[in-house]
């Protein structure tokens, strides 16, 4: 009897790890046929992920409940217990009332939307190529209907224009007594960095009439990432990110690195003590050769490798300037004479990076990213926005490999 209860239960191990398998494996496939068969680009994959434990708790406490994993007897017999006419009956309804509200709401504000009642009343400050897009943007991305009330422009000379078959009402001056004369919803902003001085006119004006005021962002013709608003107390800070970085996403980043880096070192360090071992065999100086590299945000830091060159390598660069066969801050040669035996080794075989696990361990690097450069080259660059590699950390392993 012990022996069928000890298979009973074998299988109800299988059966739970099974159920656990598939479940991700539907969930991942689902995720992916959505995606390639309706191109959506904007899903995020991290987001439904979240979703994926709760998913998996509910399942497995539904199938322990009704003994899914004692036996299928058991599982049988249990269910028994709810009817399971009734979970069709509720499934079924609840389908019906969820879809039947939600085309009721939709049909509502249709409805208000062609007698032009629930419109979004919007005032533009501005009359050039930003508030221009703007209003094209507002018309065709709103559901829900926005009426572009007008513009205003601080240039008296363009009042009485259209911008997109919105008429210009007035100028700056003129916002107090254009809120008082229009209903208006929303003032948004959509001038140029030169009449940021008459913002806090505007921004009085609309406090006294309770009209909520928004700013376009791209106050600055700059090619960013994110932007996001921060607050600091009850100091608001606009934030310009050129580069968007996930905090959860960089620290899974750091955890996989930590997890490879530690699992790769039983077998690194054997590695690692025979060419230590090596070098000092074959040529005088130390085994570690450090060098001092710009890191993230341009931080210096100590970076490991093990020495393939004459000890006063550094010295004979500058002599050998004139050899370097490489374009751009890089220094390169292909017979390089500094170099000693083992050391061709080693570089041909990219050996002597070995010790840059280290610099992962100590948070200076990652195992993937661009490489981390020397203070000789990042001061050759000849575009500024070559430094933007600098805003994530440098890797072991470089991008294109």
């Amino acid at each position: 009897m012990a022996e069928f209860e000890d298979k009973t239960q074998q299988i109800g191990r299988v059966m739970f790890l099974l159920d656990i398998g598939l479940t991700t494996l539907a969930f991942l496939l689902s995720y992916w046929l959505y995606s390639f068969f309706f191109s959506v680009t904007e899903t995020d994959f991290f987001s439904h992920l979240a979703l994926l434990p709760l998913i998996l708790a509910f399942l497995i406490f539904f199938l322990s409940y009704f003994g899914a994993y004692k036996g299928p007897r058991v599982f049988l017999f249990k269910i028994q217990y709810v009817s399971r006419a009734i979970i069709v009956l509720f499934a079924g309804l609840n389908f019906v009332v969820l879809i039947g509200a939600r085309i009721a709401l939709i049909w509502y504000f249709r409805r208000a939307i062609q007698k032009g009642e629930n419109f979004l009343k919007v005032l533009i400050i501005g009359t050039g190529d930003r508030a221009a897009g703007l209003s094209e943007a507002l018309r065709q991305r709103s559901e829900w209907g926005i009426d572009i009330v007008g513009h205003l422009d601080p240039d008296p000379g363009r009042v009485g224009w259209d911008v997109c078959d919105s008429p210009v009402l007035g100028t700056v001056e003129d916002i107090t007594s254009i809120l008082k004369d229009h209903v208006i919803d929303e003032v948004i902003l959509a001038i140029p960095r030169s009449i940021i001085k008459d913002v806090e006119d505007i921004a009085y004006a609309c406090e006294e009439e309770g009209v909520k005021l928004r700013f376009m962002a791209d106050v600055f013709d700059l090619q960013v990432a994110r932007i996001r608003l921060v607050e600091l107390g009850r100091i608001p800070l606009l934030t310009l990110e050129p580069v968007a970085q996930d905090e959860v996403k960089l620290l899974v980043k750091r955890v996989l690195d930590l997890i490879l880096t530690l699992l790769a070192m039983p077998v690194l360090l054997p590695v690692m003590g025979v060419i230590a071992i090596a070098i000092k065999f074959d040529s005088p100086g130390s085994v570690l050769f450090v060098q001092e590299r710009v890191g993230l945000k341009k931080r210096l830091f100590p970076m490991f490798k093990f020495r393939s060159m004459v000890r006063d390598a550094e010295e004979k660069m500058r002599e050998l300037e004139e050899l370097n066969e490489a374009e751009g801050p890089i220094f390169k040669i292909v017979d390089d004479p500094r170099m000693t035996r083992v050391g061709k080794f080693i570089r041909k075989t990219s050996l002597d990076e070995f010790p840059q696990f280290f610099n992962v361990l100590r948070g200076e690097m990652s195992l993937v990213g661009p490489r981390p450069m020397s203070i000789r080259d990042v001061d050759l660059f000849d575009k500024g926005i070559q430094r933007k590699r600098f805003s994530v950390k440098p890797g072991l392993t470089c991008l294109w490999q």
